[in-house]
């Protein structure tokens, strides 16, 4: 960049260039840290990046005013680097506009000293470059949520089998802990089995949970008690809120009609809108209250969900854009602009709605709105409403399962309703007993040395094939992995580990009657 001796240009050829030029020029004197800045020239295109108008005095055109700056600090570092190296190239920095709004700015500079005082004399190139640094934020956060993506995917895999180890002692935990409670016991003893009956339920949620969210689930729609989803979303959220001095005012309606719907999905749409107000509510109020309203709506077929805060609430113009893609009203780095619109998304393809209502500054409500009724995909039904029918005499079953422990509690709970009960550790050895007598039922866990239960199941469907549709499994891992797949595909009933004894003896007798 030519250097301009003086306040006036030098000639007519230099000032049409200076007038014409699709960038902004500024010559000016700059004082260090919060000082005063004069300015002695500037073109055209600076008045129209920063929206000032053609009458308004040059004296009065001062970008690198503090009062410019969206950060002092990012002034002082700027000015600091000016004086030291008498240079900056493609610096950029985060400058407020006329009517105060933000922007993106790239500037290449030379600067000396001023010969009156400590100002610096700095003669500045100028762009806009607010979209571009739009789309390379974008560009990032979609690398972060594809890495996350490939992280999740890894997590997912490792998830499936730590469940399958987590849910194998937590099952025989519960089901010894179920037996024991129907014997006589003193009142010490009952107290101290109720609550290791509690922790291991406590622990199942838990596995549950990391299963829900360390992996891609394929989706399974089920009919869904969307109170018990929104229960469960708060429960993942219970200890979060606590600490923050977030309050739940929960409004949930007794006798909703279920919905069809992917009950994981529901739970991710919850916590997206959940996390946003205790967002919201904190960084306004440093505390909030929540509250959840359900509710059926007869005449529209429709079952609702209202998620309410006391938030800085959402200004009319945000709420036509809360939406879309990638927009969000949180610092960069703090959000991708994503959240909502996968909501939305998944409110969309479930046949339903996704809303927003705010006046005021009196908070924000999301509503929820999903329709009643379908008719779900069935993959087998592991607890039965009716009756279950009475166990004929002899009636004999295999119990299949690797686990030594469980497999003798489920083999005692079913001898206590009057099976007689033979025990494999695996596949290989149940094709063993089976080949020397005849079995009514075979009670099976999925995941076992040797021979698992689906190859197990192959074997029996060619070579005894009325006994392959007596077969009830076991398993601690089901969703989004292969064994959903060949459970649907083989119409097998099944319960998830870990299961309550009672359950697995219904389901048996149902099975055999």
């Amino acid at each position: 960049m030519a250097t301009v001796p003086n306040a006036s240009l030098p000639s007519d050829t230099f000032a049409q260039l200076f007038e014409a030029v699709h960038e902004g020029v500024y010559i000016g004197l700059v004082a260090p840290a919060t000082g005063p800045t004069v300015t002695l020239a500037a073109n055209p295109h600076l008045r129209l990046m920063f929206g000032w108008a053609d009458d308004v005095p040059v004296a009065d055109v001062r970008p690198f005013d503090p009062a410019r700056f969206v950060d002092e600090q990012a002034r002082t570092a700027f000015v600091q680097q000016l004086a030291r190296d008498g240079s900056a190239r493609d610096y950029l920095l985060r400058l407020r506009r006329a009517d105060g709004s933000a922007m993106w700015v790239e500037v290449t500079a030379r600067a000396a000293a001023a010969p009156s005082d400590s100002s610096l004399r700095i003669e500045a190139v100028m762009r806009d470059v607010t979209e571009r640094k739009k789309l390379e934020d974008q560009a990032r956060d979609l690398y972060h949520q594809l890495l996350q993506a490939e992280k999740l995917a890894a997590l997912g895999q490792t998830m499936s089998g730590v469940a399958h180890e987590l849910n194998n002692p937590l099952a025989t935990v519960l089901a010894c802990a179920e037996r024991l409670t129907g014997k006589p016991l003193d009142d010490t003893t009952r107290r101290d089995l109720d609550a290791i009956h509690n922790a291991a339920e406590r622990a199942a949620r838990i596995v549950r949970n990391l299963q829900t969210f360390a992996r891609k689930r394929h989706t399974t729609r089920t009919m869904v008690d969307l109170n018990h989803v929104v229960r469960d979303t708060l429960a993942l959220r219970a200890y979060e809120q606590r600490v923050a001095n977030v309050v739940i005012l929960e409004a949930l309606a007794s006798g909703l009609p279920p919905v069809f719907a992917d009950p994981h999905q529901l739970q991710q749409v919850l916590l997206n809108l959940i996390i946003n107000a205790e967002q919201a509510m904190l960084g306004a109020h440093g505390r909030g209250t929540l509250i959840l309203r359900s509710w059926h709506d007869p005449e529209h077929e429709v079952v609702k969900l209202e998620v309410s805060d006391d938030g800085p609430g959402v200004p009319a113009d945000v709420q036509a854009r809360i939406f879309d893609p990638f927009f969000t009203t949180k610092e960069v780095g703090k959000g991708t602009g994503l959240g909502l619109t996968v909501a939305y998304a998944i409110a969309q393809e479930h046949g339903g709605s996704l809303s927003v209502a705010s006046a005021g500054g009196r908070g924000a409500s999301f509503t929820l709105e999903l329709p009643v009724g379908g008719t779900p995909r069935r993959m087998g039904s592991p607890i039965p409403a009716r009756p279950a029918p009475d166990v004929p005499k002899g009636t004999r079953v295999l119990v299949v399962e690797d686990e030594a422990a469980l497999g003798q509690a489920v083999a005692d709970a079913l001898g206590d309703e009057g099976f007689v009960v033979d025990r494999a550790a695996n596949g290989e050895e149940a094709l063993a007993w089976i080949e020397r007598q005849p079995y009514d039922l075979i009670v099976c866990d999925l995941k076992m040395p040797k021979l698992d239960g689906p190859s197990l199941f192959r074997r029996l469907s060619s070579t005894h094939p009325a006994l392959s549709k007596h077969m009830v499994f076991v398993t601690g891992d089901v969703a989004g992995t292969d064994a959903e797949r060949f459970l649907e595909e083989s119409g097998c009933r099944w319960l998830a580990k870990p299961f309550r004894l009672r359950d697995l003896v219904r389901v048996a007798r149902e099975t055999v009657g």
